[in-house]
């Protein structure tokens, strides 16, 4: 047992006493644990809760040094301790400090008995560094085990948490097609039965270890052997398969998954959009929800059947007003900001974008556009007699507006226009003394940004029926910049990947909306450490952020002079 690994083990206990003190201190063991990932058994509070530990022990362990069965015993003990005592400090300053609650007004009684397991602040606690020891051995033995054993238990164990947490969608969707009694086998009033888990649980584990010894290689061979006729074949299948699942998933997932489709739909054209900005030409732009409440508010003012209509036009003549108007503020953006570059321009992006939301909410314009009474009676999309009104109409049309975005982006970013983009993006310098015209190039990438961000407006304004200035701020812009650096900048894939994670799962998890902000910011930084490049990033990204480790892998070790004995 060297004294590095000990440090290690006292380091990692640490942040994890503070972790678990910490999400129990702010409310969210108490909140989490009114929702069932097993019924009866496993909560989400507890999942919070015991999860530090167990991470914490799984890294206190160094398999490369070769960590015996013993040390690790030892370490996950360490681990374990010093994760229970701020826990078990908290729930005797609540005994002899009884105002605690009035600045700690999370440290309910509630909480306490589930610290101290219903039996008393002296037993609870020994109950309560018991197991939590238990569970840093549990993670550090965990990290002596073999890949091929690790991955499988893994992803059982995420695939029961992943099925419990989302359980009542799973039920909404299950409902129409399994009978009463094999629903109530499977799942509980909240969370799944134990039965239900062990059954997923092998299976994943089973599937995992297949996987890992046979199917990767398996798939690898075919895929290699496969001629290029049957390539082409597999690819079609697979994009008619992929496109039928994607028509039908509105009927089949129900009202309340079809409109969380919806904006996660929306979200990923505005994504798209400022993709080409960002991803494509390296240009940060911070304000553009402002392209956004320009194509919402344009579409409200020519459909609108209230007092503020000035057109009176259905939605199809709008649409391309709407979008048309959008291009042309981009390209009004774009033309003072071309030598600017950077930090400066991402100020000065900001800013029109906080101009055009003041211009909003201001009285002077509100004879014009309503102000803060915003603009009411949005007309519908319509074809023929039928109208479009239930989330399910929407959803088309979203994916159609995605669609189109998606399919103008990849042909962009392969030819000549997309190369320069990506030129400009890696030095501008450079790319100008290779006679690329940094205005047109700048002022494309503005323009069909701001297109797409207005499609987005303009349908988001006939879906909602209504708009108002405080759907437009700054957070929008944030959010929308989140969401395409986490699914991987430049990446297409990685533009809808990012959508659902940082737009999907929020708006499923919305009982906790109250750790929203906090969850979202947790989630950017867990990202941006584990995977820079992005979730699904572009090949020029991920080698761009690799490049320096496959050079060193390339090199070898690097040996220091004074790491040479001088008798060598």
């Amino acid at each position: 047992m060297s004294r590095e690994n000990l440090r290690r083990a006292i380091r990692a206990g640490l942040i994890a006493g503070l972790v678990a003190v910490s999400v129990s201190a702010i409310g969210m063991v108490e909140t989490f644990n009114e929702r069932d990932i097993i019924t009866g058994i496993l909560t989400l509070g507890q999942v919070l809760l015991y999860s530090a530990p167990l991470i914490a022990g799984y890294l206190a362990v160094d398999t490369e040094e070769g960590t015996k069965l013993g040390a690790a015993v030892l370490y996950g003990i360490i681990v374990g301790l010093l994760t229970a005592i701020p826990l078990i400090a908290l729930v005797f300053l609540t005994i002899l400090f009884p105002g605690l609650r009035e600045n700690l007004v999370n440290v309910s009684p509630g909480l306490i008995n589930i610290l101290t397991f219903g039996q008393g602040p002296y037993v609870g606690s020994l109950i309560l560094a018991a197991v939590m020891s238990i569970l840093g051995i549990v993670g550090a033995l965990f990290h002596l085990l073999p890949e091929k054993y690790e991955k499988p238990f893994l992803s059982g164990v995420l695939w029961v948490l992943g099925v419990g947490l989302f359980s009542e969608i799973l039920v909404n969707v299950l409902r129409p097609l399994l009978p009463r009694q094999i629903l109530r086998l499977l799942f509980g009033s909240e969370g799944i039965t134990p039965l239900t888990a062990v059954i997923i649980f092998v299976i994943g584990v089973v599937a995992t270890a297949w996987w890992e010894s046979r199917g990767r290689e398996r798939f690898e061979i075919r895929r290699e052997t496969r001629s290029e006729e049957q390539q082409k074949r597999v690819r079609r299948v697979s994009l008619i398969v992929g496109i039928l699942m994607i028509l039908v998933a509105p009927w089949i997932l129900g009202i309340y998954l079809t409109e969380i489709l919806a904006i996660v739909g929306i979200f990923v054209l505005m994504g798209l959009g400022l993709n080409i900005v960002v991803g494509f030409a390296g240009l940060l732009d911070l304000g553009y929800v402002a392209f956004f409440a320009i194509g919402a508010y344009t579409m409200g003012l020519l459909t609108t059947s209230g007092a503020l209509g000035v057109g009176g036009l259905s939605f199809w003549a709008a649409l391309p007003i709407a979008v048309l108007t959008a291009t042309m503020a981009g390209v009004l953006l774009g033309v003072p900001v071309l030598r600017m570059r950077g930090d400066y321009l991402a100020i000065v992006t900001l800013g029109f974008g906080e101009i055009i939301r003041v211009l909003a909410l201001s009285d002077l314009l509100k004879p014009v556009i309503g102000g803060a009474q915003g603009i009411l009676q949005i007309g519908k999309p319509e074809v023929g007699s039928f109208t479009f009104v239930q989330p399910q109409h929407f959803y088309y049309l979203i994916l159609a507006g995605v669609l189109l975005a998606a399919f103008v982006s990849w042909r962009l970013r392969d030819a000549r226009m997309g190369r320069q983009w990506m030129a400009l993006r890696e030095d501008e310098d450079v790319a100008e003394a290779m006679g690329i015209r940094l205005v047109n190039t700048k002022l494309m990438a503005f323009a069909i940004g701001a297109a797409f961000s207005g499609l987005a407006g303009a349908i988001f304004a006939s879906r909602l029926s209504s708009i108002f200035p405080h759907s437009f701020n700054i957070l929008i812009s944030i959010n929308v910049l989140c969401l395409i650096i986490v699914g991987g900048l430049g990446s297409l894939p990685g533009v809808v990947l990012g959508a659902f994670v940082l737009v999907g799962l929020p708006e499923l998890l919305r009982e906790f909306a109250e750790y929203r902000l906090l969850l979202y910011g947790a989630l950017l930084i867990a990202t941006m450490l584990v995977r820079p490049e992005g979730l699904w990033p572009s090949p020029i990204r991920k080698r761009e952020l690799h490049a320096g480790d496959e050079e060193a892998a390339r090199e070898g070790p690097v040996v220091h002079r004074e790491d040479i004995h001088p008798l060598a």
